[in-house]
């Protein structure tokens, strides 16, 4: 079975399914269809079928006409059919692992998956997780559905972990640009995925298991989460001392060895980093162990959006304001700039929690017309305002939370009564400081 199915695929004719159409799923079926496969994407959601299936793109960095170019060419094929499984000659996974509202690892999105993938599992199949999770979830968790279905792993299918690495909106960095990480559960299992991946993307990295390859994604957006929480402790020491925390870290990454820059904010965002450390020390508590610097950079991370709340009173108060009644917008509801994707964004904290404090809130956001429904916040029924003159001058403060490149903060500034800045985006605006704080 492995020689059929290691042969269509360096022949590529083996047709590739992708199961979660989102951020990081449709970027990898462009890896897949621009090096010449046939691709198939699942997805429980309907109407993002429906948009693919009629050419129309929802992920901003990856337009409708490179959607339309893989229909066009026969490359491409959306479904919501999850009967249709068994059709793929390989199957990579790309669906949610967020927390449970105790903030231990939620599996449904995997777990429903695999047994979607069982009742169709035929011989001959590569299934690939992607999805980010703790290390043993391929071979504790997932294998045990797949093995239900009565077939052998390594003689009748074949399964692998590869970590997604995908950046949306980084434009030096696409799917097919970025080494994969992968590791298979057994070495035939192994050297198909290898194979697979080796046609698409510029660089595979071979590992010895699935749990090297897991941990290694754990481990590189945990490394991300401590120093994100190291130089956002810095910053509240700082701002004490009247020290630009983002002057100082210009300063210290001149040092051409031994530093990296990582820059404070209003809190983590994204899907990865906000959760991945989480995985981690909930794998700890399995084990008996604690894992404090992760559980307290956590901390120190997960409390940026009250300190920003907290500057926010204290602009205010100088102008002898409160927060409740003071008509506030926040610029940026996106995770990151220049990108659509609010995932996770701890400007959705923020607007809760100046919500509760009274506050009159608007929100304008180029690549978000429309706040979307969230999982953990509660969100209001908003659409992004103009940021005319006038009305910017009517706010009592405007909140930088994402500073997305479309903003021109020099008109912003000057128009503005204050402005609240959390990305130092203002950093090159000279008329108007006066009205600046930084957070």
């Amino acid at each position: 079975m492995h020689s059929d199915l290691e042969r269509a695929i360096r022949e590529k004719q083996a047709v590739v399914g992708v199961i979660g159409l989102g951020y990081v799923g449709l970027p990898l079926i462009n890896a897949f269809t621009t090096a010449g496969f046939r691709t198939m994407g699942f997805d429980v959601d309907r109407s993002k079928v429906e948009k693919l299936a009629a050419g129309k793109s929802y992920i901003k960095h990856l337009p409708s006409s490179t959607v339309g170019r893989w229909l066009a060419e026969g490359q491409f094929e959306p479904t919501a059919d999850m009967s249709r499984l068994g059709e793929p000659d390989v199957l990579l996974i790309c669906v949610p692992t967020p927390l449970s509202d105790s903030r231990d690892p939620d599996l449904t999105y995997v777990e429903n998956t695999a047994r979607a993938i069982a009742k169709t599992l035929r011989r001959g199949q590569l299934v690939v997780l992607e999805s980010t999770t703790y290390p043993t979830t391929t071979r504790h968790v997932m294998l045990p559905i797949l093995a239900a279905s009565g077939l052998a792993v390594g003689d009748d299918f074949f399964v692998a972990y590869s970590p997604e690495r995908e950046d949306p909106g980084n434009p030096d960095y696409s799917a097919a640009g970025i080494p994969k990480v992968v590791g298979g559960i057994d070495e035939t299992s192994g050297r198909l995925a290898q194979a697979l991946y080796s046609q698409a993307i510029v660089q595979v990295v071979p590992v010895s298991s699935p749990e090297v390859a897991e941990a290694c994604k754990i481990l590189e957006n945990t490394y991300r989460a401590i120093n994100i929480a190291l130089v956002n402790e810095l910053k509240m020491l700082f701002d004490r001392m009247g020290i630009d925390i983002w002057e100082v870290v210009d300063a210290a990454k001149t040092k051409p060895f031994g530093f990296q820059a990582f820059y404070p904010g209003p809190g983590l965002g994204g899907h990865c980093i906000p959760i991945d450390p989480f995985y981690l020390t909930w794998l700890a508590r399995k084990q008996g162990l604690t894992t404090r610097f992760i559980e307290l950079a956590g901390e120190v991370n997960s409390r940026m959006p009250e300190y920003v709340v907290s500057r926010m009173a204290d602009l205010l108060n100088d102008d002898g304001k409160p927060v409740k009644g003071s008509r506030i917008c926040i610029l940026g509801m996106a995770y990151k700039k220049d990108v659509d994707d609010p995932r996770e964004s701890p400007s959705f904290e923020l607007l809760e929690l100046l919500r509760a404090r009274g506050a009159q809130l608007t929100y304008n956001d180029p690549h978000i017309p429309k706040l979307p429904k969230m999982r953990h916040w509660d969100v209001p029924e908003m659409t992004s305002s103009e940021l005319t003159p006038e009305f910017l001058a009517a706010q009592d403060c405007v909140l930088i939370a994402t500073d997305h490149t479309a903003y021109d903060y020099d008109v912003i500034v000057q128009h503005a009564r204050r402005v609240l800045d959390t990305r130092n985006a203002t950093r090159n605006v000279t008329h108007g400081r006066e009205k600046i704080r930084k957070a």
